[in-house]
């Protein structure tokens, strides 16, 4: 493994789509939601509504194939197809980080998807820190080449400080976001990478206008695990052994998005270890917008192609429409208000972090 940022790319391809970099002794804690069931629905299966609008753009379902990836060919094969599924199944797609576009030539094609989904939802991405050095034209014209609908600026202190020759200056990350707010002309969605986002930092955020936020909590890939072996591949045995301690950091998603509700943001995306239909219930139900799914559709299609990509998604809208029948929820708003039951650690984490 080693350091270029295509290379790095590559590692990270590999690695999540068959390496062990999944959260170990932590988890999303979604498994300690409990929806309660109404054995009384008076709802047709048929007809409930799993549509939501999300930047101007109608999602069939509230679903956004995660940033992952981008800046090399087998990248650029990836968002192509993930991207046209996403068109197909009337989902949302975001690309991975577009920071290979701002510092190399010719990697362009590889983030542009919107040959194949010209009508999906696209988000573009760049790091804070990168976004930083630039200047809002400069980041504007990254979603402009792709043509995304917003751009997700994603937080990755932990990851960073793990990686080989990874930042390690984050000063005025928050002044950044609120330029772009101000600036850009298109939606900002403050986007973290696996360690999820706290009340803390949700009230600065609030301050400066930012009103979307993609949670990325602990529980599904744990990026700082990805440069954690990346690190030992590469001798760095003090990044690796970084790496290693840190590997669970990060706020469960469950726990991101539960406490994120009552700041009113308009969209909340839940992302981090999201797997199933019945996740995605109890993201909305704890008050997500939608919910992002990445390194399992990354697998399946990795595993399976196409076909095997498009049977997951299939299975988890299979699985949200069941769970919404059995909450009595004939549309995601009516699934936001469904009663709920929180249990062990996450209730911990909501009632000593939540809002007083």
């Amino acid at each position: 493994m080693t350091g270029s940022i295509g290379e790095r790319k590559t590692d990270h391809i590999t690695l999540c789509a068959t390496g062990e970099v999944g959260f170990r002794g932590v988890g999303t804690l979604l498994d300690q939601v409990r929806l309660v069931h109404d054995a009384l629905p008076d709802l047709n299966a048929d007809a409930l509504d799993t549509s939501v609008t999300i930047f101007g753009k109608r999602l069939r379902a509230p679903i956004i194939i995660a940033s992952m990836t981008g800046g090399t060919d087998d990248a650029g094969k990836i968002n192509r197809e993930l991207a046209a599924i996403a068109e197909e199944r009337g989902l949302g797609f975001g690309l991975g980080s577009q920071r290979a576009m701002h510092v190399r030539q010719g990697v362009e094609r590889t983030y542009r998807v919107r040959e194949v989904a010209p009508n999906a939802l696209v988000l573009g991405n760049v790091g804070v820190v990168q976004a930083r050095e630039m200047t809002t034209a400069e980041v504007r014209a990254l979603v402009d080449d792709v043509g995304a609908d917003a751009l997700c600026v994603h937080l990755n202190p932990a990851m960073e400080l793990v990686q080989p020759g990874g930042d390690r200056d984050f000063t005025r990350g928050l002044e950044t976001i609120a330029r772009l707010v101000r600036e850009l002309g298109k939606p900002v969605v403050v986007k973290e990478t696996g360690c999820g986002i706290g009340p803390r930092v949700a009230v600065r955020l609030k301050e400066i206008g930012a009103a979307h936020v993609d949670v990325s909590g602990a529980g599904g890939t744990s990026w700082v695990g990805v440069e954690a072996k990346r690190a030992s591949e590469q001798g760095d045995a003090r990044g690796a052994s970084l790496g290693e301690a840190f590997w669970d950091w990060g706020i469960p998603t469950a726990a991101s998005v539960a406490l994120l509700a009552p700041f009113g943001f308009e969209t909340v995306i839940a992302t981090g270890g999201i797997a199933t239909g019945v996740d995605v219930a109890k993201s909305i139900a704890l008050g997500a917008t939608a919910a992002g799914i990445a390194r399992p559709l990354l697998k399946a299609l990795v595993a399976g192609g196409r076909a095997a990509a498009l049977d997951l998604l299939d299975t988890v809208v299979t699985e949200l429409r069941t769970a919404m029948l059995l909450t009595g929820s004939a549309n995601l708003a009516a699934l936001r208000r469904a009663p709920r039951v929180l249990t062990g650690e996450l209730r911990l984490w909501v009632d000593q972090l939540g809002a007083r």
